[in-house]
C-alpha cells in the first residue's frame, strides 16, 4: 500500500481545492492510501472534506524562511510531523513559489511532487520555483506550454491535465426556477462566463466586446459567474454601467450549484488575458465543454490544449475587436447550431479530460515513483 498526503493551504476558495479532492477520493484504496494536509478547517468546501471519509491533518507545513536560520529549523520540525503521518509521497496543490515544504520533506526522506497550476514563474518568485522544481521528485505541469517554457530539459516532469466529472457535468434541462431569480425571460439567451473576477481574466474586455453583441441582438444577455467582492469586481460592475450595459449583464457573484447555472447558458467563455499567471488547465472551459456548450476561449496557455482540435473557437487575448467578432458569430447562430457544437465539445471532453484519466496519470506517476 502506496501512502500520498495532499497538501494545500486551504480549502476557502475551492477551485484548488476541488481538484485535489476530486482526485483524492477517486485513487485506487486497493493500491493508495490517501491523507490531506492543511491549514485550517474554515471554508464552507471543508465540509465535503470532511464527508469524503479521507483522514485530514492540520497544521501550517509552511513556514517563513527569513531569517534563514530559524527557517530552516522550522522546516526540521516540520519534517518530524511529516514523519509523523509517514507519506511515501508528499503532493502539493499550492499555487505558490514556496519551497520549504519541499524542503522539509527532503529533510524527512519523502518523495515530494508539486502540480504547476499557472503560468508564473520570472520576477520575484523565480528563485523560488527553481528551488521548488530542484526539491521535487516530479513535477506535473498542466499544460503543454509549461513543458517547454520551464522545463525543457527535466526529466522530472509529467503532463496531468485537469480532468472534469462528466457525470456531474453534463447536459441538463433549463432550471427554470433559477431563470425566474435572475429575471431571464423563456425568449433570451445567455452568454456565460464562470469565474472569479481578478484582472487577469479580461473581464472588461468581454463587457467592451458584448456591448457591441448587444446593439445588434438584444435578446442575449451576459451572464457573469463569480466572486465580485473586490476592487477589480467593483470596477467592473461600474463600466458596465458607465458603457449602457447594466440591463444586459448580470453580475451573479459566487455560486456553488454551477451546473444550473450552465443549464441557462447558449455560450460559455474564458477571455483571460496573455499576462500574468495566466491559466493553466482552466476547469471552468472543461465542465461548459462537458455540459454540452458552445465555448469561446482565449488563444493562450492551458486553454489553447483544450480547445486544440477546435481553432475556431480560439480568440485573440485583450482584444475587443476579436472578441465581439467571435461573439457575433456565436450568437447569430440558431440554438440547434450551438447545441450541435456543444455536443462535440461535450465528446471531446469525455475522450481527453475525464476526471478517471487524471486520476490514472497520477497513479501511474506514484507507482513509478516508489518503484
Amino acid at each position: 500500500m502506496i501512502r500520498v498526503l495532499f497538501t494545500i493551504p486551504n480549502f476557502d476558495s475551492a477551485g484548488s481545492g476541488k481538484a485535489l479532492l476530486h482526485v483524492a477520493k477517486r485513487m485506487d484504496t486497493t493500491r493508495f492510501e490517501i491523507h490531506i494536509a492543511c491549514f485550517h478547517s474554515r471554508g464552507e468546501f471543508f465540509k465535503e472534506v470532511e464527508k469524503s471519509g479521507i483522514p485530514v491533518h492540520i497544521f501550517n507545513y509552511i513556514p517563513l524562511i527569513k531569517p534563514y536560520l530559524k527557517g530552516i529549523k522550522a522546516c526540521y520540525k516540520i519534517s518530524r510531523k511529516f514523519k509523523e503521518i509517514n507519506p511515501d509521497i508528499i503532493h502539493s496543490f499550492h499555487y505558490a513559489a514556496d519551497y520549504t515544504e519541499a524542503l522539509a520533506a527532503n529533510m524527512a526522506g519523502i518523495k515530494w511532487v508539486y502540480t504547476k497550476k499557472n503560468m508564473n514563474w520570472g520576477g520575484g518568485s523565480k528563485n523560488g520555483w527553481y528551488l521548488r522544481s530542484f526539491l521535487a521528485s516530479a513535477i506535473a505541469v498542466q499544460n503543454t506550454d509549461m513543458m517547454t517554457d520551464f522545463f525543457r530539459n527535466s526529466k522530472k516532469t509529467v503532463l496531468i491535465p485537469r480532468g472534469v466529472d462528466v457525470n456531474t457535468f453534463k447536459p441538463i434541462a433549463k432550471n427554470e426556477a433559477l431563470a425566474e431569480r435572475w429575471h431571464i425571460k423563456p425568449n433570451q439567451r445567455v452568454v456565460m462566463c464562470v469565474a472569479n473576477l481578478v484582472p487577469v481574466k479580461g473581464i472588461e474586455i468581454l463587457l467592451r466586446a458584448f456591448k457591441i453583441v448587444s446593439n445588434q441582438f438584444s435578446e442575449w444577455k451576459l451572464m457573469i459567474v463569480g466572486d465580485n467582492d473586490n476592487p477589480y469586481g467593483k470596477e467592473m460592475l461600474a463600466l458596465a454601467t458607465e458603457i449602457g450595459l447594466e440591463e444586459n449583464v448580470l453580475f451573479c457573484g459566487k455560486q456553488n450549484n454551477i451546473q444550473d447555472y450552465l443549464s441557462l447558458a447558449e455560450v460559455v467563455v474564458l477571455p483571460t488575458l496573455n499576462k500574468g499567471r495566466r491559466e493553466g488547465s482552466p476547469v471552468s472551459l472543461l465542465e461548459a465543454m462537458a455540459s454540452g456548450k458552445n465555448v469561446l476561449g482565449s488563444n493562450i496557455s492551458g486553454i489553447k490544449d483544450q480547445l486544440r482540435p477546435f481553432p475556431n473557437h480560439l480568440v485573440m487575448a485583450g482584444n475587443v475587436e476579436a472578441w465581439s467578432n467571435a461573439l457575433l458569430q456565436c450568437c447569430s447562430h440558431k440554438n440547434e447550431i450551438n447545441e450541435k457544437l456543444g455536443k462535440d465539445f461535450r465528446t471531446y471532453v469525455i475522450e481527453n479530460y475525464h476526471i478517471d484519466l487524471e486520476v490514472k496519470r497520477c497513479e501511474e506517476l506514484y507507482l513509478k515513483l516508489v518503484n
